[in-house]
């Protein structure tokens, strides 16, 4: 995007740069009905969308159709503004436009989420920018909670199964020989050296058991039977299966330590 120029077929660089005084006699003629200031004034504010698009730099395959679908938010709130509030358009009009880009990039996620998890959602973005639009400043968690009559905790859940995904090998940044990316950043507990060594010492301990030692805890541990299952399925008492199953745990603690 940096480097782009022509986007959505506009080419940015004639894009017109207009004083905020001009802007603001445009939209007060937009605001009596005019259309031609209308498309005159969208003109003039396409750089604006042009810089939310920029914001989301790791998109680069969508920049087209988030221009567009921003040009749909800046629409919105052209249509939505209130002048009397007092407040610079572009401060109202920025968060309609990542909220528009924000709901094209979740509705094209590749992650399939649950059609309830989605109402409650579009319940919260509604309830976000009806808050926005009342108060002028981004609503809180707890505030769209309690607008929408649901708690904050499944709100924000719902919330982040919407949410766009990344890739882990998306670059955090560059330090001029090599992009670091996420994964780069990322610790893994499951699979530390700590982890392996355990995984080592767990499988050498269980191979000095005997077949039945073995069989025994497989069917207990990773299966999950009761004793009782165990007898019945290996022909042995209760007894000697919990005799076995003491004793192979016992070899296994001390062959560990």
């Amino acid at each position: 995007m940096a480097n782009k120029v022509a986007i959505c077929g506009v080419d940015t660089s004639t894009l017109p740069k207009l004083k905020n005084d001009d802007l603001l006699e445009l939209l007060k003629k937009v605001k009596n009905g005019d259309e031609l200031a209308r498309d005159e004034f969208v003109v003039a504010n396409l750089r604006l969308v042009l810089s939310v698009v920029q914001r989301f730099s790791n998109k680069r395959e969508k920049s087209d159709d988030m221009f567009q679908v921003g040009c749909v938010g800046l629409m919105k709130a052209i249509d939505n503004f209130d002048m009397s509030l007092n407040v610079k358009f572009s401060t109202y009009a920025v968060p309609m436009i990542i909220g528009e880009i924000r709901r094209f990039l979740r509705d094209n996620n590749s992650i399939r989420v649950s059609r309830s998890l989605r109402d409650i959602a579009y319940k919260a973005l509604q309830a976000r920018e009806k808050l926005l639009k009342k108060y002028n400043k981004d609503p809180e968690i707890e505030e769209i909670a309690k607008e929408i009559g649901i708690d904050a905790k499944e709100v924000n859940f719902a919330l982040d199964a919407i949410s766009d995904t990344i890739s882990l090998n998306e670059p955090v940044y560059n330090d001029g020989s090599e992009a670091v990316r996420i994964m780069d950043q990322v610790s893994d507990v499951k699979n530390s050296d700590e982890a392996l060594t355990e995984h080592i010492a767990l499988r050498d301990a269980l191979a000095k058991l005997s077949p039945r030692e073995k069989e025994i805890l497989l069917m207990r541990y990773y299966i999950g039977k009761t004793q009782m299952e165990v007898s019945e399925e290996i022909g042995i008492s209760q007894a000697q299966v919990s005799r076995l199953e003491k004793n192979a745990l016992s070899a296994m603690k001390h062959n560990l330590n």
